[in-house]
């Protein structure tokens, strides 16, 4: 990722005195679970118990809106350690040397994916299955004892997974194509595929 080496200059780790892999970090704020009480007591609890059970610290940077809707449904975060929210680079940062990241957002699930974090998503559903389907990702709902088991089960698979979204380095490839003149050699360019079939193996979003 191309900010990662801006990122890398951020010094939250250090003002927070936690360490690489040293922490799990979170992040919940989606409609569907901050405004359910049901819902958002479930992943909390889920929460308390993997600090319990992994004795690390959980790390949630918490939108003012899921903070005052805790507190209106009388939510306590016991061994969960609420911050304020972060900037784009420091929350990168947070997240690229977290042991596991535990979110209901989308973005959060394909960089943490790109970044070889193991993920576990607070909700029934998801817009990037390639996730899932790498086995970088794991659906969970907001069931506290799934919440915990998946936890579990992520970490023990380790991080060996394929990069389903490619290594940021498709343009450079497409533009040798270019350059080469190749761009009119059907027998390697696929125009429906947007992509080299037979040596560098192009697709448009990134490498096969």
């Amino acid at each position: 990722m191309q900010n990662m080496k801006f990122a890398r200059e951020n010094r939250i780790l250090d003002e927070l005195g936690i360490e690489h892999r040293g922490y799990f970090l979170v992040t919940a704020h989606r409609q569907e679970n901050v405004d359910d009480p049901v819902r958002f007591a479930g992943i909390i609890k889920g929460l308390e118990e993997i600090n319990r059970e992994f004795n690390v610290p959980v790390i949630y940077p918490i939108h003012p809106r899921s903070r005052k809707m805790m507190q209106e449904f009388g939510i306590k975060a016991d061994g969960i350690r609420l911050i304020e929210p972060v900037d784009y680079l420091g929350f990168l940062q947070l997240e690229s040397n977290a042991g596991l990241v535990l979110t209901d957002s989308g973005g959060v699930q394909e960089e943490a994916c790109i970044l070889g974090v193991p993920c576990v998503t607070l909700r029934d559903n998801t817009e990037r299955p390639e996730t899932v389907e790498a086995g970088s990702n794991m659906l969970v709902g907001t069931d506290p004892v799934r919440i915990l088991d998946s936890a579990r089960r992520m970490l023990d698979r380790g991080n060996g997974w394929r990069n389903p979204f490619g290594d940021g380095k498709a343009a450079e490839r497409i533009r040798r194509v270019v350059m080469a003149g190749r761009m009119d050699d059907k027998k390697d360019f696929d125009l429906v595929g947007c992509g080299v079939k037979e040596d560098d193996r192009l697709v448009c979003g990134g490498v096969v």
